[in-house]
């Protein structure tokens, strides 16, 4: 389940930034939506995790990117086993429609808009990458295993039962998230999982040629979605900086890891 591994739904506590400290609710992200953006691209393109959709993408970055001027585009999942081609050709033609695109993702969509950034360097002005969960092949990171055991739950006792499973261990609001995500992936869900679980993300060496600024989120208490990981991101890519939060935090306030995120990206820009 790659959309967050489950904690205590507890009170929030403040973003950080590897950067510099900033409280969440301190942040200069509020701004008129008529202001012109520090950030030069029309849109920002941003992909859910696996097994998520759309809507969460909208509940993390849309606030904290209208804050900064930029508009949000979140296309829903291609379905099924078309999941990755499908989202890099859905890249390929929001870059010709716009020109240079500013793209990012959650987890798994963090992993393919780094894909698509590494083969499209003259298309890509910047990265927003959250919870990145590996480089290069996956193997047996947890993220990889996470995607791998929902698919064959969900394959052998439907996502009724899968949902139930997950909610006996899980904080109510990624019940929810899941519930929702997962029956409108309907039949495809198995295969975007098991898509998902086995294709490799950029590697270290090729995201250290990828000389856009890039901001990566962590929530450090998450350990399907390691902050090991994402500081070995950051510390490949020559433009970057990493934001801090906690699941504690996205489970009271969602924008927590969106704000989290554009705030690094913000930093690195400045690099």
């Amino acid at each position: 389940m790659l959309l967050c591994s489950g904690a205590p739904d507890l009170p929030l506590r403040p973003v950080r930034s590897s950067v510099a400290a900033v409280q969440a609710r301190e942040t200069p992200l509020r701004k008129d939506r008529n202001v012109t953006s520090a950030i030069p691209f029309p849109a920002a393109v941003l992909l859910p995790g696996t097994g998520s959709d759309e809507v969460f993408v909208r509940a993390v970055f849309e606030g904290p990117l209208r804050g900064v001027g930029v508009p949000l585009i979140a296309p829903p999942p291609p379905p099924g086993a078309a999941l990755a081609e499908g989202y890099l050709a859905v890249l390929d033609t929001l870059a010709e429609e716009h020109g240079p695109l500013l793209v990012g993702g959650i987890s798994f969509g963090a992993h393919l808009a780094a894909e698509w950034a590494v083969r499209n360097p003259d298309r890509c002005g910047g990265l927003l990458a959250a919870l990145p969960a590996w480089h290069g092949i996956p193997g047996p990171e947890p993220a990889s295993v996470a995607a791998t055991l929902s698919a064959d739950l969900v394959a052998d006792a439907g996502v009724e039962a899968a949902l139930a499973q997950a909610a006996a261990g899980s904080p109510a609001w990624l019940s929810a998230e899941l519930g929702r995500a997962w029956r409108r992936h309907g039949d495809g869900l198995v295969a975007g999982l098991r898509v998902a679980a086995g294709r490799p993300s950029p590697t270290l060496a090729e995201l250290s040629r990828l000389a856009v600024p890039a901001g990566i989120g962590t929530c450090t208490d998450d350990p399907i979605h390691p902050t090991k990981v994402a500081s070995e991101w950051a510390g490949a890519l020559p433009r970057s900086a990493v934001g801090e939060t906690t699941l504690a935090a996205l489970g009271a306030d969602r924008e927590s890891l969106g704000r989290a995120t554009v705030l690094a990206y913000l930093r690195a820009l400045r690099q």
